[in-house]
């Protein structure tokens, strides 16, 4: 029987702790690192990224845009990342925001949600701005692959706030609608012996006290900000609240600027991995 998404994740999140890493080889970086803007450039940072975290870290997030940038060599470089993240033990979350209707939505479900295919992921990241249902298809084969996805609900951009906390017609806020319509989805699809259903929202670090009611999501909290986008562990209870239980950390600047030397990216991942157990109550 395959393992749920909720299930494997919750499994490595108490191995190893709660904390998602993020892989933004952005052409900066690379050069911070003394590589070059290229394939192989890419290459050596996001594979180096992995060979040296991916004993401690739980889950990678890497940023397809990174790669899509250099064509078909960079996504040939995506798929022996994702190839390495999963011979690590780790859960990736493909961070692609798709969000369209009809066959193309189920394209993009294909692609990155279909065993055999080069470029399937645990789980990813979607936009459900042309309707949630529009996802429904994708989630159905998330479930039914023990994948998982992620749907932007409170996002940290500053111009993300004209949408999400917009008043939808029967007075919720549009961001608390996401959340609303990603719990009904898991109060079908949850399994009995995990806390985490297929479909989990992203919610920013930094976004403050919203009034926003999580409790009933039984599915992952992708929190991104962590470190030097001035989100702070202890930032975490005051957003989540009650929910805080649910809540998966993401950190991309922070770790990957500490590079390029495996031993500077574990030691600041491991402060990271502590500040995130405090945080979250766990040892």
């Amino acid at each position: 029987m395959i393992k749920s998404y909720g299930e494997r994740l919750e499994a490595l999140l108490t191995e190893r702790g709660p904390l998602c890493v993020g892989i933004d080889p952005h052409p900066n970086l690379l050069a911070a690192w003394g590589l070059a803007p290229d394939a192989n450039g890419l290459e050596r940072f996001a594979r180096g990224m992995i060979e040296a975290l991916g004993a401690i870290v739980p889950v990678f997030k890497p940023q397809s845009a990174f790669f899509e940038a250099y064509g078909s060599a960079g996504i040939a470089v995506l798929e022996l990342t994702l190839s390495d993240i999963k011979a690590a033990g780790a859960l990736c979350i493909l961070d692609v925001k798709r969000g369209d209707i009809g066959s193309t939505m189920d394209a993009y479900a294909a692609a990155y949600l279909s065993d055999g295919s080069p470029l399937a992921a645990d789980a990813i990241t979607l936009s459900p701005y042309l309707g949630f249902a529009t996802l429904d298809g994708a989630i159905e084969l998330a479930d039914r692959s023990g994948r998982g996805i992620y749907v932007l609900a409170l996002t940290s951009n500053p111009e993300g706030a004209q949408i999400q906390h917009a008043r939808s017609a029967n007075g919720r806020a549009v961001g608390q609608l996401i959340v609303d319509e990603a719990a009904s989805r898991n109060a079908v699809r949850r399994k009995a012996e995990t806390a985490y259903g297929p479909v989990g929202i992203v919610v920013g670090a930094t976004i403050g006290q919203t009034g926003t009611d999580f409790t009933g999501l039984n599915g992952s909290i992708l929190s991104p900000g962590i470190g030097a986008q001035g989100g702070r562990a202890a930032d975490l209870a005051a957003v989540f609240q009650e929910a805080t239980r649910l809540v998966l950390p993401s950190s991309s600047r922070e770790v990957m600027s500490a590079g390029p030397t495996p031993a500077a990216l574990q030691r600041v991942t491991t402060q990271l991995l502590g500040e995130m157990k405090a945080a979250l109550g766990l040892r």
